[in-house]
Parts: C-alpha cells; structure tokens; sequence
C-alpha cells in the first residue's frame, strides 16, 4: 500500500480521515483524555502541515443515541493547541458552510470538519464502490487529490469516511498512524521473535474463544497467559467453581455460552494457555488472595494472585515479543493493581519487542507509569483484536486494493 513518502502534498487540498473519538465526561461533556487526537497531531497532520498542504479533517465521535456522541468543536480546539492560528472548525459534514471554508484554505492550514457520524449515511454496510457514491464523497472528493487513511482504530469498520473516497480519489494513501500500527502488528502477528507470549485479560472476553484459535492455531504465540474476567470465564469452563458471585457477573455480560467452545479450546492447547494459580478477591474490603484450588470462596476476584503474577513475570522475562490486551484485575483499585503492574514491569525488564492496546490496557500502563516504557502502544481497541484474529482488516484491504497511484 502506498504511505505519504509516495505523495507530493504541497499546495494540495488533503482529506485526512484520522480517529478523534475520545472518552467524553458524561456530566461535563468535556474530553477526558486526548490521546488520539495528540498521536495524529504530532505525526500525518503535523507532516502535512510543514509539506504546505491544505488538510481537512475528517473524524467521529461517539455513536448516535449514545452520550458521547457529540461534536468535534472542543476536538480542534485541542487540535490547535499544536498548531496556533492554523485550525478551522466548521459545524458543518459537507453541506454549503463546509465546501466554502474548504473553498478558502491556505497552505498549512488545517480544517476540521463536523463529527462525520452526524450524517447517517456514515455508519452504511456497503462497499467502497457504493460508498463512492455517496453525498459524503461526492460533495468533498472533487477537493482532494489525495486522501489519507490515518484512522487505525475505526479500520475493522467499512465506513464512507474511510473506504469511500478510496475508488474517486487520485492518490489513497495510509498516514503515519496507521503505518506505524500496521507495521507493529506484522511484527507481532507474522513475524514475532520468539518465544512469543500473549497476554490477554480485561472484561472483554467475548473474542477470547478466536484470539486462542488463532495466535496458537496458527502458531503465531508459544503461551497466552490470562487475567481479568477472561480467566474468571476460562475458569469456570475448565470446571472450577470460582463462586456464585463471579458466575452471575459471567451470567450477566452474555460469556457463558462460550463454555462449550473454550473447553474445547483449553483440552486442545492445556499447555499453551495458561490459567491463574491463585487469585486475589474482595473480601469484607480486604485483598485475600486463595488458591485456585482452594476455590470457592466468598468474595468478588479482582486480581491475579502473587504466585501467578510471579509465574507470568517468569515467562515474560523470557520472551522476546509480547503482546498484551486487557489488564489482569481492577487496576484502578491500588489493591488490585498488584498483577498488571508485576506484568508490565516483567515486559518493561525482558528486553522484548512489547506492544499493548485496549482503552483499559492504556489506562493502567498510564496510570501505573509504563506507557513511554512500552515498544508500542495502539491506539486500537477492536480493531487490535479483530488484526489479531484475522491478520488483516477491511480498510487494509481497501488500502491494498486502491492504494496506488492512478
């Protein structure tokens, strides 16, 4: 696929389709964190500006009905606190007010669009060729030679925005973004060093059951290690009673359906996949920790215990990639951040290429002071995993398939 080094952008108008979505606070409504929007100010927009190229921004957030879902004024905001006097917001997708302030940038300016989710077309299940039709890109397209895909965190999602102006634009290149992120996952996926481990933990566990079949199917990992509610649901599937509270929490999130399956799954790899030994629960307020063959016992789990987090740090030490999605307990809890912070320092010590994504992942490293310590950090969520799985994503394809000069 073709990247920005492919591409001559001065003087051109450039569509820049980047990832702006961020967590909002639900009683301000103010941005609580901006993480993306930073990582693409510091590298494609930031590259274009200084190549004297006209970019206009193109980005979400939120999903409609959902309370995050509101404009990206507050966005350019942050946007020009990096790039002063040179940031434009128009409320506005690609009706009269937009085409007219794209009408009337300079060089080096940069334009921010309305949240693009405003307009429903957006979200449509279609194809590129389909989406090329579309009053999105056929109101904007005429405007940029060259379109740039830098979104990495909504590419598992065939959008207008991301795939539509792939088949009517001149030039349809991946930004820095999403090189980087591409580049970290074939190291990862397609090429790791080994012995590779996996680590994967947090609440979401309704991948886990495609995550084992694919990084050991394919023998992409030598271990996965596991955490979280992901170990709480594996667990009970390989038959321990891990207590009718921790049950009801799996009940509730819709997981155990997945038994079945991940029985299957850990009869097939029991070697490879490796379960908590001993976990740490709330009891009364306190931190105990019980071995997992001691369970059950009264109380909500909340963390590895020490001799698992002392088994992970082992095997860690020892690898030479390793990837991480999900926290191994309630890191916000200081007394249940004991696993995820023994983890991060064993990755941080073992010399490893590292990478880790996820909201919650994210999170703790920053919290618990390891996100500059970490080889790479993705700004994916469910785009990470559904990479992971596949290999691939559909704007990945599209950037293969239209992505070259025409």
């Amino acid at each position: 696929m073709k990247t920005l080094d492919d591409v001559d952008v001065k003087g051109k108008t450039v569509g820049v389709r980047a990832d702006f979505n961020s967590p909002i606070d639900p009683k301000t409504g103010k941005l609580l964190d901006y993480t993306r929007i930073t990582v693409h100010a510091e590298t494609t927009i930031r590259e274009l500006v200084e190549k004297k190229a006209k970019v206009v921004v193109i980005s979400h957030q939120g999903r409609k009905g959902d309370p995050d879902f509101t404009s990206l004024r507050e966005h350019a905001e942050i946007l020009e606190r990096y790039f002063p006097g040179r940031v434009r917001f128009v409320p506005d997708v690609f009706g009269d007010k937009a085409v007219e302030e794209i009408r009337s940038i300079k060089e080096g300016e940069i334009l921010v669009l309305e949240n693009v989710r405003y307009w429903d077309g957006e979200t449509k299940n279609a194809s590129p060729e389909e989406h090329s039709k579309s009053e999105l890109v056929a109101r904007l397209a005429p405007f940029f030679e060259v379109y740039v895909v830098d979104a990495f965190s909504a590419a598992h999602r065939p959008h207008a925005s991301l795939v539509g102006f792939a088949p009517v634009v001149k030039h349809y290149v991946a930004g820095r973004v999403m090189e980087r992120e591409l580049r970290a996952l074939y190291r990862v996926r397609n090429n790791p060093e080994r012995p590779c481990v996996y680590v994967i933990g947090g609440a979401k566990a309704e991948d886990t059951a495609e995550i084992i079949k694919s990084v050991l199917g394919e023998n992409i990992a030598d271990k996965i290690l596991t955490g979280g509610l992901v170990a709480n649901l594996l667990l009970h599937s390989a038959g321990y009673n891990i207590g009718l509270e921790n049950v009801k929490i799996l009940e509730e999130k819709g997981f155990l359906s997945l038994e079945k399956e991940l029985k299957i799954l850990l009869d097939k790899y029991k070697d490879r996949v490796l379960l908590p030994v001993d976990l740490a629960l709330d009891i009364d307020g306190k931190r105990v920790e019980v071995e997992v063959s001691r369970l059950p016992a009264r109380g909500i789990i909340k963390d590895i215990g020490t001799k698992t987090a002392d088994l992970y740090s082992g095997l860690i030490k020892n690898a030479k990639t390793v990837v991480m999605n999900g926290p191994m307990g309630i890191f916000e809890d200081d007394r249940f951040s004991i696993g995820t912070k023994k983890v991060f320092e064993s990755m941080v010590s073992s010399g490893a290429f590292t990478l880790i994504g996820g909201g919650h992942t994210l999170a703790a490293a920053d919290k618990l002071g390891f996100s500059e310590k970490i080889s790479h950090v993705s700004t994916g969520g469910g785009a990470l995993i559904e990479f992971l799985i596949k290999g691939t994503l559909p704007v990945v394809e599209v950037l293969k398939k239209y992505g070259q000069t025409r």
